[in-house]
């Protein structure tokens, strides 16, 4: 295979330093956030490019039949507004919630055009380093440039960078369904009768109807999951409907119902409550999952306790980062959560629910490899908490950082909405 090597317009040289004003900033991603620290990018007049695995948006995508609980006015950046009304867009109806296909059509694909011919689509990045350096060597390295490796329908390229931003998010790296989140052979095995992202019930009736389901989860995702497989039930009545966490009480997946900022978010517990309530769904909890088999269906054991054969599984019980491009970079994780460390403590589902987080920015991102950051939901790891209104403030910052503006880098501010619940301590463990 033929390796290109994409040159910048100007060198790097180790006595004096990177010539950075010169070198791009590359974006890893093309989703809301990877779209909108292009969009600061580009509003500052810095040299950018954003390398994107599939199509734009191509996670959004996966869910476009998903309606958003937080309206329009939480979904959109301010520097991409600003673009965007440049060209003659039109600021959709704040109030509304839009649908993951809404979010594309709408807002992530005139984005995309506003910022071309910068993006390029089909670039996997399969590893970053640092000049000719490994992550051992320390001599010289901040002076080097970063060099990105990327499989292309062309073949293999390097490409140059002064700064990497990775909002590559985790959406499609998602958890198994056993407890001690380990993947097992047997539910790899079974993988074709298992849904890892909340399904396209009402496109795919047949594979769902009258079939017996279990969703294994106690978020949102799962939530919509189990709304959606409720509506399909009134059609077709014979469709069993199983609930698995492993929480204490049902009752702690129910959020802040009318004391949730976000009403839309309210509304999916108290939907949820009311099917529980009037038992259109089995509960099972607190259930921690140790082994899966095959038996006439899907037989799911909690140690000695086995729950009845299942038709299909729908598993939401959250996303992990991958780290595997990162390996020759020097980054830092936190030990339980994976998330940015300085954010770990803020968002521990081990040590409270609140669902909302300390405004931040660069300097809580930074990572012992300068110039290099983790934004968006892969920032908080395996943290299930995050909004798109949260990595928009962190991109924002990061930029300006970028830029040398560090007083607009330092003044960060966010608002997000309460979810109308927060416990403290053990209590708040999930």
């Amino acid at each position: 295979m033929e390796l290109k090597i994409i040159q910048p317009a100007a060198c790097c040289e180790p006595k004096t330093g990177c010539c950075e004003p010169d070198l791009p900033v590359a974006v890893i991603g093309a989703g809301p956030i990877g779209l909108a620290t292009a969009a600061h990018l580009k509003e500052r007049g810095i040299p950018f490019f954003v390398l994107e695995k599939g199509e734009i948006a191509a996670n959004v995508r996966t869910w476009n039949h998903v309606t958003l609980f937080s309206p329009w006015q939480y979904n959109i950046d301010e520097a991409a507004k600003r673009l965007l009304s440049e060209s003659g867009w039109t600021m959709p109806d704040e109030n509304h919630l839009p649908s993951g296909n809404e979010l594309v059509e709408e807002y992530l694909t005139p984005l995309a055009t506003v910022l071309a011919p910068n993006i390029h689509t089909e670039h996997h990045v399969v590893a970053i380093t640092r000049g000719n350096l490994d992550r051992m060597k320390s001599t010289d390295r901040s002076s080097q440039p970063f060099e990105i490796y990327v499989e292309s329908l062309s073949g293999l390229k390097v490409m140059t960078a002064r700064a990497v931003i990775d909002a590559t998010g985790t959406w499609d790296n998602p958890n198994p369904a056993l407890s001690n989140g380990v993947w097992l052979k047997a539910e790899k095995e079974l993988a074709s009768r298992i849904d890892y992202r909340i399904p396209n019930v009402r496109a795919n009736e047949e594979r769902y109807a009258n079939k017996r389901i279990a969703v294994i989860g106690g978020g949102h995702s799962a939530i919509n999951s189990l709304l959606t497989l409720a509506e399909l039930k009134q059609k077709y009545p014979d469709t069993s409907i199983t609930w698995i966490l492993r929480k204490r009480r049902v009752d702690d997946a129910f959020g802040g119902g009318t004391n949730d900022e976000l009403a839309a978010r309210g509304e999916l517990g108290l939907r949820i409550a009311e099917l529980v309530k009037n038992e259109l769904i089995q509960v099972e909890t607190p259930f921690r999952i140790t082994e899966m088999l095959e038996h006439e269906g899907i037989i799911l054991k909690s140690g000695e306790r086995r729950l009845a054969p299942f038709d299909r599984l729908v598993v939401n019980t959250g996303n992990r980062p991958n780290f595997d491009f990162h390996r020759e970079l020097r980054f830092e994780s936190d030990a339980i959560t994976e998330a940015v460390p300085a954010l770990a403590p803020l968002i521990d589902p081990n040590e409270h629910s609140c669902g909302s987080v300390t405004a931040h920015g660069e300097r809580e991102l930074r990572q012992p490899e300068p110039a290099f950051y983790i934004v968006g939901s892969k920032s908080y790891g395996r943290a299930p908490t995050f909004l798109m209104a949260t990595g928009y403030e962190q991109v924002r910052s990061v930029v300006a950082s970028l830029a040398g503006d560090r007083v607009a880098a330092d003044d960060v501010q966010l608002h997000l909405p309460e979810t109308g619940v927060c416990h403290s301590g053990a209590g708040g463990c999930c």
